[in-house]
């Protein structure tokens, strides 16, 4: 017996569906919420996706290999920023310290190395002392770490993260902003998806 037309139709939209890809649809207020105020972005051509973070944070520590592999392949029309939330004095210790190894060009050596040492050591790397001693093992002496931990450039650079924390409302990190609009949070591979999502979002509406 042969097939009938309506049959043959069903087999075909039914092989269509299961053949092309599925793009997920993520719900603003479960995956994602909307900022309070529209953040000014580093480069208003590009979509910006900035990540909040303290080094002490085990949710951080969890994100960090998706924000990794998630760079690698980071569109061409996508700016990146990471941001140390300086939310309380420990915290701020810890940002003084990021913005110190971006001053001596070593943060891309010491960013996941602190992670680690942190998480899986258990050494507790926060406040000035213990910092400067961390970096020593990347050719920074103390006093050159003191030095630049109190500088004008690196209490700039902390007020401004202060600034966005306190834009954004954060109350914890890890946070994802997406262009200034969006707030992403979480510590799973979910994480970057959304991100993904709210980037197609932000470039079709560049398009209008």
């Amino acid at each position: 017996m042969r097939p009938s037309l309506v049959t043959l139709s069903s087999i075909g939209f039914s092989l269509l569906i299961f053949s092309s890809p599925v793009k997920a649809q993520f719900i603003e207020g479960r995956d994602y919420v909307r900022t309070a105020v529209v953040g000014k972005t580093v480069d208003p051509k590009k979509i910006e996706v900035r990540e909040f973070f303290w080094y002490g944070c085990g949710y951080c520590y969890r994100l960090e290999p998706h924000m990794q592999a998630w760079l690698k392949k980071m569109p061409a029309d996508v700016v990146f920023a990471r941001t140390p939330a300086p939310i309380n004095p420990v915290w701020e210790s810890n940002a003084r310290g990021y913005y110190v190894a971006e001053a001596l060009g070593i943060r891309q050596k010491t960013h996941l190395a602190l992670f680690h040492e942190i998480h899986v050591k258990g050494d507790k790397i926060f406040d000035q002392a213990s910092q400067a001693k961390f970096f020593t093992r990347y050719g920074v002496t103390e006093a050159d770490f003191n030095k630049h931990f109190q500088s004008f450039a690196v209490s700039s650079k902390v007020a401004e993260a202060k600034q966005l924390t306190m834009q954004y409302k954060l109350q914890g990190v890890p946070a994802v902003v997406v262009n200034g609009k969006y707030i992403v949070n979480g510590a799973d591979a979910k994480v970057t998806q959304v991100v993904d999502y709210l980037v197609e979002k932000e470039r079709q509406a560049l398009k209008n």
